[in-house]
């Protein structure tokens, strides 16, 4: 797949993507992640891409890349399409879609998260959708990394926690599950979903909110969830060791 020099996702990230986990050929949550990417469609003012499409990019992605055995990550990108330039789409707007497939080694043990610099936009249409705009989320990871640690948390422009940089994140507190309000700039996880009908169905008390970095500070279990890794604990935040929920177990087994 070739894309454009003058394609408005490259030149302007007008466009969105959708990371789905593929084990044996099979992409997971395949109905979330596509329902999810039409929302984002609607909120962009871009028609969504057809199914059947998408379907068959994403297989091709997988044999391209001999990935139909295993854990791979598949990415579906939908781009504006080529338009001049200047910000305005062309009146026959022509939206490009393509899939890529890698390998998705199993997610390795706790990890060590730092609070980022980068804040998250909490009012920007960007942070609300899986937008092709991730230079934020991109310069997080970079200080986590910089720093020696796996991930960064990020807090929105009002001091409020949000995410991971590549994640959503979740912490217990008082035997309380806490995640951030989707009002905090927080994108609509396809796995925190699944997360929050776990707690539901487990009977776990369950809080959405927006809160400060002081509340997190004081958590006793930390961890994050993407549909790459499921959920997947923190051993420190900002050098501070963490404890292990006692039904971290649990929960990773519902979302396999």
């Amino acid at each position: 797949m070739t894309v454009a020099y003058q394609d408005r996702g490259l030149l302007l990230g007008d466009g969105l993507f959708e990371t789905l986990l593929a084990v044996d050929g099979r992409p997971a949550d395949w109905d979330a992640h596509m329902a999810r990417l039409a929302l984002g469609c609607a909120a962009l003012g871009l028609p969504a891409p057809a199914e059947t499409q998408a379907r068959v990019a994403a297989q091709a992605a997988l044999a391209s890349a001999g990935l139909e055995t295993g854990r791979a990550a598949l990415r579906i990108t939908w781009t504006a399409g080529s338009g001049g330039r200047g910000l305005d789409r062309p009146e026959a707007c022509a939206p490009v879609l393509f899939a890529t497939a890698a390998p998705a080694p199993a997610p390795g043990g706790p990890l060590r998260l730092i609070t980022a610099a980068t804040r998250r936009n909490a009012g920007s249409i960007a942070s609300r959708h899986k937008t092709l705009s991730y230079l934020d989320n991109v310069l997080a990871r970079r200080e986590a990394t910089m720093a020696g640690a796996d991930e960064a948390v990020m807090l929105n422009t009002v001091g409020h926690v949000a995410c991971a940089a590549a994640a959503n994140l979740f912490w217990v507190s008082e035997g309380r599950l806490v995640t951030p309000a989707l009002e905090c700039g927080v994108l609509a996880g396809v796995t925190r979903a699944k997360v929050l009908a776990w707690a539901g169905d487990a009977g776990v008390p369950m809080r959405e909110a927006a809160l400060g970095p002081e509340a997190l500070g004081a958590a006793q279990a930390v961890f994050v969830t993407n549909s790459l890794t499921g959920a997947r604990p923190a051993r420190s935040l900002d050098g501070r060791p963490l404890n292990e929920w006692p039904l971290m177990e649990s929960l990773s087994a519902a979302l396999i």
